[in-house]
């Protein structure tokens, strides 16, 4: 492979900490969700796509079970052993990586030690998964080195990643990060199915285009946010279950169910309802707009996603609000929205073909007069899902 500048800079870190040579490189994208928020974990549906900013790991195998790898943005080493199940307490980001290993194994695939560099430009805390994106290259180069790489599917590899996460690391996070990052593809978004993990790919109109607004605000509020609003779900199923005994999750209940039996839930519990119900009904129609090229009905979609997230759901902040009107303010916006849990992190704006530079002048000068905070503002395309390079 020809490398590009930023993969040259991997290989040249790679030559300052290793003797010899690398001999593969595993690429997993970040992922932004166009719509379909806090509906994962309600069985719902999904549709994000991969970005083109990634988690490189540029490695060779070991002849011994020890993974040992640096981290080039981080300036920082990790080093563990396969089937060491012991956290490192003083890094959180090798524990991604070593989580991962285990969960492979527990599948029964026999792993091999690598060594490498570990290097990202997905911004970190913002929502657009970085930690997702280095467990699939993580996952990725376990396979390679143990010449495993077809001993599991799309799907099988995002649930292991997604166990890791949950389990390993202690975080409760949904599928959809780990899915797309395996599974995306360059022009498509990934209509994903959160019960079934069926999924299908969405040709992205040539006429638009991704803005993705970075607040650069806290996201302190959206961890303790997140296990409130999924406790809420839960509440509200519980009850409607009383009317609706085959209902298994929200993504069961209509929005006719629901207003007929409003009475059953709290006021809180019912707005939190109506995001669920109404944001997978959203997502469908989305992609049939989508589909017809109907540019206007995508982005009068997402407006409504975001109105419901802040209004029913309440996860918006004054940073993403500002975010959305900054962005709605240039004319070439068709739409957008808060993307990912909330309170802060990034919105998304779908824009037409040609006018994304401009979008993103007018959003720097207007969120950062409203904020006080420069964003950071990125510009991509839907993009290809993991793959492995040999070089």
């Amino acid at each position: 492979m020809q490398p590009d500048k930023r993969t040259q800079t991997i290989l040249d870190g790679f030559d300052a900490n290793f003797e010899g040579k690398a001999t593969h490189l595993a690429i997993a994208p970040g992922r932004v969700n166009l719509i379909g928020e806090h509906t994962d974990y309600n069985d719902g549906f999904v549709l994000p796509v991969a970005l083109d900013r990634d988690v490189r790991v540029l490695f060779r195998p070991r002849d011994d079970n020890q993974v040992r790898l640096y981290a080039l943005e981080f300036d920082s080493w990790a080093d563990f052993s396969l089937g060491n199940s012991e956290r490192n307490k003083k890094q959180l980001w090798p524990n991604y990586v070593q989580g991962v290993g285990l969960e492979l194994a527990a599948l029964g695939i026999q792993l091999q030690g690598f060594e490498g560099i570990v290097s990202g430009n997905v911004p970190r805390g913002s929502g657009l998964s970085s930690s997702a994106a280095l467990e699939i290259a993580a996952a990725k180069a376990f396979l390679t080195a143990a010449n495993q790489i077809h001993a599991l599917t799309g799907p099988q590899l995002a649930r292991a990643a997604q166990k890791a996460e949950n389990e390993f690391v202690g975080v409760n996070c949904g599928i959809m990060d780990q899915f797309i990052s395996t599974l995306g593809e360059d022009g498509h978004a990934l209509l994903i199915d959160c019960r079934t993990l069926g999924y299908r790919r969405v040709p992205f109109p040539e006429g638009v285009s991704l803005v993705i607004g970075n607040t650069k605000a806290s996201r302190s509020l959206a961890g303790s946010a997140y296990n409130e609003r999924r406790a809420q779900c839960e509440d509200g199923v519980r009850r409607l279950k009383e009317v609706l005994p085959g209902i298994g999750a929200l993504r069961d209940v209509s929005r006719a169910e629901l207003e007929a039996h409003r009475s059953l839930l709290s006021h809180t519990v019912y707005r939190r309802c109506r995001h669920v119900i109404s944001e997978n009904d959203r997502v469908q129609t989305t992609v049939a707009a989508l589909e017809q090229d109907d540019f206007e009905e995508a982005g009068r979609l997402m407006d409504a996603s975001h109105a419901s997230l802040r209004d029913d759901y309440e996860v918006s902040s004054e940073a993403l609000d500002k975010m959305v009107e900054s962005m709605r303010s240039h004319p070439g916006c068709l739409g957008a929205r808060l993307t990912g849990a909330g309170f802060g992190g990034c919105a998304v704006a779908l824009v037409r073909a040609g006018a994304e530079k401009d979008v993103r002048e007018t959003v720097q000068e207007s969120y950062a007069r409203a904020m006080n905070l420069w964003p950071e503002i990125y510009i991509s395309a839907p993009s290809s899902g993991a793959r492995v390079l040999p070089l």
